[in-house]
C-alpha cells in the first residue's frame, strides 16, 4: 500500500480502515489480471469511504480499467481534488477519449500541470494525446505529439518501450516504413517487461515470421514467404541462424 493510502486510511476508524485498506489492495492485485473483480473491490471501497482521495482514484483506475469511461472520469476528477494529486490525467484523457471526446483529452493532456509530472506519467500522457490527434484524423499532428526528448532515451524502461512503439506505429501509418522499422526495433531492445509487441511488429515490417523465443539463442526467425511444407523425399534445409532482438 502506497504511503498517501495509508495516510487517507489513518483518518478511519481501525476497523473500518482495515477493511477499506483490504479491498483497495485487492483492487490493485486484481487490476491486470481480472479487471472485473478488481472494480467490485473498488467499487466496495468506494461506498465505504468516498470521501478519501486514495480511494476515489482506485475506483477511478479501476472503471476505467473495465471501459466505464464517465465514471472513472468523476472519480478520478474527485481525486484530483480532494488530493491535488495529477498523477492520473493520461488516465483522465482516455477516458475523453473512450467518450468519443478527442477534443477535451488534448485540453488535458496538455494541463500546465502536466509539465510536473514524472517522466512515466508525462509519457504516457503524450501517448494518449497523439491518440487523440489520430482519433481526429490528423496523423502527423500525432506524430508531433511524441517527437519529445525522450526519444534519445536508451534505458530499458516500460515507458521508454511504449513511447518508442507508439511513435513507430504512427510513423508506419504515414507511410515510413524504414523510419518505423527503427522504433520498433528500438522498442524491442528496451522492452524488458514485454508491454508491447514491437517483436511481431518489426518481423511483418522485415517480412518475417516470428516463430518462438529461446531462452539462449533469443528470437528465432523464419521467411515469411518460406513454403510450410518440403517434399517428403527431401530433407530439412538448413533454417537461418537465430538473431537476437537486435
Amino acid at each position: 500500500m502506497d504511503p498517501d493510502t495509508k495516510r487517507d486510511l489513518n483518518s478511519l476508524p481501525k476497523s473500518l480502515a482495515e477493511l477499506v485498506g483490504k479491498h483497495i489492495v485487492a483492487a490493485g492485485m486484481f487490476v491486470d489480471e481480472d479487471p472485473e473483480r478488481a472494480y467490485a473491490h473498488a467499487v466496495y471501497a468506494r461506498r465505504k469511504a468516498s470521501r478519501l482521495p486514495s480511494v476515489r482514484e482506485a475506483s477511478g483506475v479501476a472503471a476505467y480499467t473495465v471501459g466505464k469511461w464517465q465514471e472513472a472520469l468523476s472519480d478520478l476528477r474527485a481525486a484530483r481534488r480532494m488530493s491535488g494529486r495529477d498523477n492520473f490525467l493520461a488516465i483522465m484523457a482516455d477516458s475523453e477519449r473512450g467518450l468519443g471526446r478527442p477534443e477535451r483529452a488534448l485540453e488535458i493532456a496538455h494541463d500546465p500541470a502536466a509539465e510536473q509530472l514524472d517522466a512515466a506519467d508525462r509519457i504516457e500522457l503524450r501517448i494518449v494525446a497523439a491518440g487523440a490527434r489520430r482519433d481526429m484524423g490528423d496523423t502527423k499532428a500525432a506524430l508531433a505529439e511524441l517527437q519529445v526528448p525522450e526519444l534519445k532515451e536508451r534505458r530499458a524502461r516500460p515507458w521508454v518501450a511504449r513511447l518508442f512503439y507508439a511513435y513507430a506505429d504512427v510513423l508506419e501509418e504515414l507511410g515510413r516504413e524504414e523510419d518505423a522499422r527503427e522504433y520498433f526495433a528500438r522498442a524491442s531492445s528496451v522492452d524488458s517487461e514485454g508491454v508491447t509487441d514491437a517483436d511481431e511488429r518489426l518481423a511483418a515490417l522485415e517480412g518475417v515470421e516470428l516463430v518462438d523465443i529461446d531462452i539462449e539463442d533469443g528470437i528465432v526467425w523464419t521467411d515469411a514467404e518460406e513454403p510450410a511444407e518440403l517434399e517428403e523425399d527431401e530433407g530439412p534445409e538448413p533454417g537461418p541462424a537465430p538473431r537476437g532482438r537486435d
